[in-house]
C-alpha cells in the first residue's frame, strides 16, 4: 500500500509535458482543480476526463502507474461516498433502517468521488513530470509578487519542495520498519480498528524519530554549506518561457472556457444530469 503512493515522485520520460516550464504545469494544475469544483453536471466531468486522459497520454507516464496512486485514498473515497449517500436530504430511493439513500445523495456522492479521483491524478501528473528543483523554482517565481507583502517566498517554496521530496523517502522508511517488525512477530492486519490503531504505535515512534533525524541532518548540511536563500541567489537553469509554454497556457485556458461553458453555464436537457 505504501509503495502505491505516487505523489511526490518523479517519473523520468522525454515528453512535451516534462519539458514544459514548471510555472505552466503549476498554473494548469490549479486551474484544473478549480474547474472540478466549478462544474455542476456530468458533462463538465466528461470534458475533464478527456482532457486528463490526453495529458496522461502525452506525458508518457503509464496509466497503470497513475492508477496505482489511487489505492492510498480508497478509505477516504469510501467515507466521502457513504456520508453523501446517507446524509443528503431529498427524494428517497432506498431505505435501510433509519437511514435512507436519496436521489440527490447518489448524484452528490458520484460527483464527489469523481472530483477526488481526478484531483489526485491531476496533482500526481504534475509531480510525476516535474523534478523537485524545477517545482521549487516555479513556485518561487509564481509567488514572487507576494514579496511586496514581505512574504518569505523562497523559504515557503523550499519547504514545499523538501516536503514533496521527503514523501517517497519516508514511505520507503515506513516500509522498512514494517517489514522489520513483521519479521519480529508484529501483526498490523488482524483485529478490529482499535487493535490496528494500537499496533501502529510501535511503527510511528521510530518513524518520527527517523524523520526528525533526517530533518536535523538536512539542516546541518545546509548550514555547513552556508546556504542562504533570497534575492542574491543565482540559478544554474533560469526559467524562460518558450513557444511550447505559451501553447500550454492557451490549451489550459481553452479547456477552462469549454469546461465552464458546458459544465456550468449552458444547460442542455438531455446531456446535463
Amino acid at each position: 500500500m505504501l509503495r502505491d503512493i505516487t505523489l511526490g515522485q518523479y517519473y523520468q520520460a522525454d515528453s512535451v509535458i516534462h519539458r514544459l516550464d514548471p510555472r505552466v504545469k503549476l498554473a494548469a494544475t490549479v486551474l484544473f482543480i478549480v474547474s472540478l469544483f466549478i462544474v455542476d453536471n456530468f458533462v463538465g466531468y466528461i470534458i475533464a476526463a478527456i482532457f486528463l486522459a490526453c495529458m496522461i497520454k502525452i506525458s508518457g507516464v503509464p496509466f497503470r502507474y497513475m492508477i496505482k496512486g489511487m489505492k492510498s485514498i480508497v478509505f477516504l473515497l469510501v467515507i466521502a461516498v457513504v456520508f453523501n449517500l446517507f446524509l443528503t436530504p431529498g427524494e428517497a430511493v432506498l431505505s435501510v433502517w433509519k437511514l435512507k439513500i436519496t436521489k440527490e445523495g447518489i448524484r452528490i456522492a458520484v460527483m464527489m468521488a469523481i472530483r477526488l479521483v481526478f484531483l489526485i491524478i491531476g496533482s500526481s501528473l504534475m509531480t510525476l513530470t516535474t523534478t523537485p528543483n524545477n517545482l521549487t523554482d516555479g513556485m518561487e517565481k509564481m509567488m514572487s509578487p507576494l514579496k511586496i507583502f514581505h512574504v518569505p517566498v523562497h523559504e515557503v517554496a523550499m519547504m514545499m519542495s523538501i516536503a514533496l521530496r521527503f514523501i517517497p523517502i519516508l514511505l520507503e522508511e515506513t516500509d522498512k520498519i514494517m517489514k522489520a517488525q513483521i519479521a519480529r512477530g508484529a501483526d498490523f492486519e488482524s483485529g478490529n480498528l482499535i487493535k490496528k490503531a494500537k499496533a501502529m504505535v510501535p511503527l510511528l515512534v521510530p518513524l518520527f524519530i527517523s524523520a526528525f533525524r533526517r530533518a536535523n541532518d538536512l539542516a546541518m548540511a545546509m548550514e555547513a554549506r552556508c546556504y542562504r536563500g533570497g534575492e542574491h541567489r543565482t540559478k544554474m537553469k533560469p526559467l524562460v518561457y518558450h513557444r511550447r509554454d505559451r501553447i500550454g497556457y492557451l490549451i489550459i485556458f481553452a479547456y477552462m472556457a469549454v469546461s465552464v461553458c458546458f459544465g456550468r453555464i449552458l444547460k442542455i436537457p438531455f446531456l446535463n444530469i
